[in-house]
C-alpha cells in the first residue's frame, strides 16, 4: 500500500494481482514523506537493487488512535500501522477526510476463474492439496484478498479499479491522472512469478464443479466487472 503527498494518490494493494511489482514501480516516484508499507524481504532488496524509495513512514501516529486501537497496542505491545493488503475502509479511517477525498485512489483486480489458479499455487498447489477441488474444500480458497479491499458495503470506494490483465494501460491512465513525465512501468524482473506450474488457461484447467464454484464466490466481481469464463 502506498499513500503518496507527493503526487497525491493511494494505491490499494490486492492479492495475486502483480501488487507487489506495481508497488515497486509506484515508489520510484515516491518522495521522502510518502507512506509505503513494507513487502517482503527478497522484494525490498530488489527495490533497493532498483534504487528506489523503499518501506517508510508506515507507522500511524497516536493522533489516529481509537480507544480500540491503544487497547489493542497495550496487549499487542506492537504499534498500529499500515501494512501490505490494507484495506481502502481502513485507510480512509487512518488519514484526514482531505487527503482521502483529494488523493487518487486505485487499485487491480482480475478475472477471478484465473485469480483461484493463481491462488491455488501460490498457497501450495498440487504438493499441498493434489487438486484445485482439494483446495477449495479446505476453505483456503475464499482466503484470498480482493472484493474486500477496495469496497465498503459492497460499494466501491476507489476512483478507479484496473485490470490485472491490462497492467500497462492501467499504468499510462495512472501516469497521466498523475501528470508525470516519465510514464510509471512495472520491473523487468517478474516478481512472485513462478510458483504457478501450470500455465495453460484457466478455461483448460478449471472442472465444473470449480467453475461453479467462482460463480458462487466471486459472483459480485464477475457482475461488476463483466467477467465472464
Amino acid at each position: 500500500m502506498i499513500i503518496s503527498h507527493k503526487h497525491k494518490f493511494i494505491f490499494i494493494k490486492t492479492e495475486k494481482t502483480a501488487g507487489t511489482s506495481i508497488e515497486i514501480a509506484l515508489s520510484r516516484i515516491c518522495g521522502p514523506n510518502d507512506i509505503i508499507t513494507p513487502v517482503a524481504p527478497k522484494d525490498e532488496k530488489y527495490r533497493q537493487k532498483l534504487n528506489y524509495t523503499g518501506s517508510q513512514n508506515y507507522l500511524i501516529p497516536f493522533s489516529k488512535y481509537s480507544l480500540s486501537d491503544f487497547i489493542h497496542m497495550v496487549k499487542k505491545r506492537k504499534r498500529l500501522r499500515f501494512f501490505n493488503h490494507i484495506s481502502a475502509k481502513e485507510v480512509k479511517r487512518l488519514i484526514e477526510p482531505e487527503i482521502w477525498n483529494s488523493y487518487y485512489k486505485f487499485t487491480f483486480e482480475r478475472n477471478p476463474f484465473d485469480k483461484l489458479i493463481s491462488w491455488y499455487y501460490w498457497s501450495g498447489g498440487d504438493k499441498k492439496y493434489g487438486s484445485i477441488s482439494n483446495f477449495i474444500k479446505s476453505g483456503d480458497a475464499k482466503k484470498v484478498k480482493g472484493y474486500q479491499l477496495y469496497t465498503d458495503q459492497g460499494k466501491v470506494i476507489v476512483d478507479q479499479v484496473y485490470f490485472f490483465e491490462d497492467i500497462a494501460n492501467g499504468l499510462q491512465d495512472v501516469s497521466e491522472k498523475l501528470n508525470l513525465d516519465d510514464p510509471i512501468s512495472l520491473p523487468k524482473k517478474k516478481l512472485k512469478g513462478n510458483t504457478r506450474k501450470n500455465k495453460l488457461p484457466y478455461q483448460e484447467i478449471l472442472n465444473d464443479s470449480e467453475i461453479s464454484w467462482v460463480k458462487t464466490n466471486y459472483k459480485k466481481e464477475l457482475e461488476m466487472f463483466d467477467y465472464s469464463f
